[in-house]
């Protein structure tokens, strides 16, 4: 096999420079500013805090959930298929025996730090029991403490689906 040469373009000092493309850079700006500064009203900037966005797609991984049956047990057996499948290891189960004759254990703990998690949906995926779902539609979790980042089985039980979602 020979070598292949690529020819290299821009050998002049004005291209080697990038003047023309921080001229045509600084020209699209400075339209868009007067174009700004002419009419407010076709901003595309969204008061976040104050305005909430409903634009968001189905698709959506929201905060995680867990499932519960109608007699509001929840619906993990505790089988470690979504702390196996994720690849940030964010989830954590310790499992206890289960006395209801529903399943052999449950969690006696489950936690997820949403810190760590990329909310990639590979936990939800790999459930067999559709115990866990990230179809809450809150996209915005906010804490000032770290530890308020991880959730636990109280808490993601206590998660809701969004009415977003139950188009479904």
């Amino acid at each position: 096999m020979g070598i292949k040469i690529v020819p290299r373009h821009g050998k002049s000092l004005k291209d080697r420079l990038y003047i023309p493309a921080i001229f045509g850079g600084m020209k699209t700006t400075f339209t868009h500013f007067k174009e700004n500064l002419g009419d407010v009203s076709k901003l595309k900037t969204m008061q976040y805090p104050e305005v909430q966005p409903d634009d968001i797609t189905d698709r959506y991984r929201g905060v995680h959930r867990l499932t519960k049956w109608e007699d509001e047990s929840e619906k993990c057996v505790a089988c470690y298929m979504c702390a196996t499948a994720c690849p940030a290891q964010c989830i954590f189960i310790e499992a206890e025996e289960r006395f209801d004759e529903v399943a052999e254990k449950r969690p006696k703990e489950f936690k997820i730090d949403l810190l760590e998690c990329v909310f990639c949906g590979y936990c939800v995926e790999a459930c067999p029991c559709d115990a866990i779902r990230m179809d809450t539609g809150i996209f915005s979790f906010t804490a000032s403490k770290r530890e308020d980042f991880v959730l636990d089985k109280k808490h993601l039980m206590a998660n809701e689906r969004s009415k977003d979602f139950d188009n479904e």
